[in-house]
């Protein structure tokens, strides 16, 4: 395949080398090699930011009135109470700034140029189109380009296409000087190199072309700035609930300042009046509660050995109903032992493993390399001079090596799956079936099952393309064996029992995979096992489309190439559901990058697995990515709580506070009032919920969509009107200002307290040391502010008496009765119960 591409860049270079004036010119046509352009920052960034928010907005101006009226206490507690907002608005710059930051550093490394026909080292951010850019193994491309020398280059391409398999890359071959005096032309997609792609092996030599957010790299990143993140479903849940308080906030306030206008209290009354009711009407801490709770589910998370990419990851992590996993490593032990030597007739063990051993990558992670290795040190098997190496590839099964032999010639070795072999080998039909049913026998009792073989060259190097497809020598079979972690049994259990399918896709024989997942319990020890090499028309979008109901009937795809995963990826996703998918190399990309939660593993992970996975499983286990669906499903849970305390706490506290007003009293809460119920409501729902028993837990949206059901959302608001209710009883029996309407306040402020602990009683029972002292402090404090008097007058409240501690203590009781009665009705039973 060709692609046009622009070399307008380079009318003024090529072919020389570029010299210090060329580049000077080019660096003012097309600025520095940066993918984005400098962010202000500072303290003028960090204001504006900050003043965004309209929370901030209300206290300012509250406070500055209550200043001009000479009600200085309320206005320095007003100006106090922006402290924790702006530092909150100030790590969340910071840590834009730190994203932003992290985005540059990608390209940020030094280079070797060539200019003025002299090599140069140089930072990458200097380099302009038409210089000469030398590259190595292990390096990440400075910028788009092409090459001009290749000396065996392999590119990682899958963190900026999603192309899964490593390419090949070529040196131009058309001349380079006549379509740069075009301006553009057609070029072979494999001479090609782009910006933030790393290279594998080899080394060259890349023209480049295109530098900074030009780009394929640069223009990627200026799409995903200007392109909001799509909000996960939890997310979209909050935004609807915050957005019907809000509107029923802003109702009631404007309502309210018609209404005391309309009672002749005037305009600044009426202004401070709404704009008090709206302080404790915004639900601010929603969002805030959300955030927090993601930020604990990942430090827990962590200490499960799974690190979090994605903080919305700890989200949907509780709500998986599908995990796409891999066999190796992951389900088994990832520690393969050849333990079956299978010699071909004619053939020697020595001349078997020698084959394995040339074929196979010194210096690579592969575990099958790793364990023939092994074995042939301890066999001290002779020294082998490598020519050529054709590696591993899903698309082509095998791994092919050119030596060097004792006589001089040249000798082609070839590993890889034995169907593929026995399919190139030059033996008659009888005795193929006769080795495909020993491979069948190794594979059903749980081995990894290689082949191997060889072709001699006589004094030829060939290319990839001339390797032949038929007429090999037959050298045997080798059998590894990787028992499965002992603890993932258990784990599988855990999924079954909580509705979770676990689909096993390897690129395994059908039999060895098979052979595993009966032993760990997939598929309830009978799995129903599909190879995607022998039915590959079932595993193309079309067919599944259509037998949908098929697909999530199997239990393990073995033979599984990476397009065939991420079908099965999209399809289960587009079915509804949340579709966890593990993987360690760049052939799991695509499907990682897919996923609702793409999960890589940490220690034999490619860097393109995991930059494009959202958790990272630290030990390779299972059983931990089970630990992390449990922590999941617990924060979920724990959120929930959270939540339904903020609505039973909020409802009474908002609608007491702009009725009482409507009624053309005094007001309920004064902007004191409200920051103390505050700071109550905000580390009440923030830590008191941190629950942390995972048996039976369930995860359930109402209808998909909502966080609460429609049962429990009503019964929040039923409990919360009534409390309510009684709230503006017990002000409205003090009707004698202002000593009576101070004792008014003293008592409503105390059942609200007293309603807030015993909220946290009934939900979590005291099981955390975080409910126990939350609740304790939030008693002793409110105790300490009534009752002291200096205290108390500032607060302008009363002091109450033992007997209006124990009617309140009554109060609360009798509507914590009817909570947990309506909690456990069978006409009202909670979701999540």
């Amino acid at each position: 395949m060709k692609k046009l591409v622009s070399f307008k860049t380079l009318n003024a270079i090529y072919p020389g080398f570029p010299s210090e004036i060329d580049v000077q010119n080019q660096r003012k046509l097309y600025g520095l090699n940066e993918i984005l352009e400098n962010a202000p920052h500072g303290w003028k960034e960090l204001l504006r930011d900050a003043f965004k928010d309209p929370m901030i907005w209300f206290l300012i101006v509250l406070s500055f009135i209550f200043l001009i009226l000479h009600e200085t206490r309320e206005a320095l507690t007003l100006g106090l109470a922006l402290i924790p907002l702006i530092l909150m608005d100030a790590f969340l710059h910071k840590r834009t700034e730190a994203s932003i930051a992290g985005l540059k550093r990608q390209l940020k490394n030094k280079v070797v140029v060539i200019r003025s026909g002299q090599e140069k080292e140089v930072q990458s951010f200097e380099i302009v189109p038409g210089d000469l850019v030398k590259v190595k193994a292990n390096d990440l491309l400075p910028a788009d380009g092409v090459f001009e020398e290749t000396q065996d280059i392999l590119i990682d391409e899958s963190a900026l296409t999603g192309e899964a398999l490593p390419i090949l890359k070529n040196k131009i071959s058309n001349n380079p000087y006549s379509i740069y005096q075009k301006g553009e032309g057609l070029v072979d997609l494999d001479v090609l190199g782009y910006a933030g792609t790393r290279v594998l092996r080899g080394d060259g030599a890349l023209r480049i072309t295109r530098t900074g957010k030009f780009t394929s790299y640069g223009e990627i990143v200026q799409s995903v700035l200007k392109v909001s993140n799509e909000k996960t479903t939890l997310q979209k849940s909050i935004s609807r609930l915050v957005f019907v308080l809000s509107i029923f906030a802003g109702a009631c306030c404007i309502l309210l300042a018609i209404i005391r206008i309309y009672q002749g209290k005037g305009w600044l009354d009426a202004f401070i009046s709404s704009a008090t009711v709206a302080i404790s009407a915004i639900p601010e801490e929603f969002p805030v509660v959300f955030t927090f709770f993601l930020g604990v589910g990942v430090f827990r998370l962590a200490k499960k050995k799974a690190l979090v990419r994605k903080a919305v990851s700890v989200e949907n992590i509780g709500r998986v109903t599908y995990i796409c996993t891999d066999k190796t490593g992951t389900i088994t032990r990832g520690q393969l032992k050849l333990t079956h030597i299978v010699v071909a007739t004619g053939m020697t063990e020595k001349e078997l493993l020698m084959s394995s051993a040339a074929a196979s990558d010194p210096q690579g992670i592969d575990p099958v390399d790793q364990a023939i290795f092994e074995w042939a040190l301890s066999h001290e098997l002779p020294k082998i001079k490598r020519l050529k190496v054709f590696p591993f590839t899903e698309d082509k099964k095998n791994e092919s090596v050119i030596v060097e032999t004792s006589s001089g010639g040249c000798m082609l070795y070839v590993k890889g799956s034995p169907e593929l072999i026995l399919s190139k080998v030059n033996l008659d039909l009888q005795e193929k079936n006769r080795w495909v049913d020993k491979t069948f026998e190794l594979a059903k009792e749980g081995h990894k099952v290689l082949a191997c073989a060889r072709f001699f060259l006589g004094e030829n190097i060939i290319k990839e393309l001339d390797i032949p497809s038929d007429g090999y020598e037959f050298l045997g079979l080798l059998a590894f064996e990787d028992p499965p972690r002992p603890e993932v049994s258990e784990a599988i259990k855990y999924c079954q029992d909580h509705h979770i399918k676990v689909l096993m896709m390897t690129g395994d024989h059908p039999e060895t995979a098979r052979a595993i997942a009966k032993e760990v319990g997939i598929g309830n020890g009978h799995p129903l096992v599909l190879s995607a090499e022998s039915h590959p028309d079932q595993f193309k979008e079309e067919w599944i489309d259509y037998n949908l109901g098929f697909l999530k009937t199997l239990d393990v795809v073995a033979r599984c190439n990476p397009i065939q995963k991420y079908n099965i990826v999209s399809k289960l996703k587009k079915s509804g559901e949340i579709v966890a998918v593990t993987g360690d190399g760049v052939n799991d990309v695509p499907a990682l990058k897919n996923a609702d939660i793409g999960i890589s593993m940490g220690i034999r992970g490619t860097k393109s697995a995991k930059d494009v996975s959202s958790i990272i499983i630290s030990d390779d286990n299972f059983s931990t990515i089970v630990h992390a669906i449990k922590e999941g499903k617990q924060l979920f849970y724990n959120l929930k709580l959270s939540f339904e305390y903020l609505l039973l706490i909020h409802i009474p506290f908002v609608l007491s506070a702009a009725i009482i007003p409507f009624m053309g009293l005094p007001l309920l809460f004064l902007p004191v009032h409200i920051v103390w119920v505050e700071l109550i409501i905000h580390p009440t729902a923030l830590f008191a919920f941190q629950l942390n028993d995972h048996a039976g837990v369930k995860v359930v949206f109402d209808e998909g969509k909502y966080f609460f059901s429609k049962k429990i959302f009503l019964i929040s608001l039923v409990v919360g009107i009534c409390f309510s209710l009684l709230l503006i009883k017990t002000f409205m029996s003090q009707d004698t200002f202002p000593l009576e309407v101070y004792q008014g306040r003293g008592n409503v402020l105390a059942l609200l307290s007293l309603w807030s602990v015993g909220i946290v009683i009934i939900q979590t029972k005291l099981k955390t040391l975080a409910s126990i002292l939350v609740s304790f402090f939030t008693i002793i404090l409110s105790v300490l502010m009534i009752q002291i008097p200096a205290l108390s007058n500032r607060m302008e409240l009363t002091p109450l008496s033992l007997n209006d501690w124990f009617l309140n203590l009554l109060w609360i009781f009798s509507f914590l009765s009817f909570l947990y009665y309506l909690k456990r009705s069978r006409s009202f039973p909670l979701v999540f119960e």
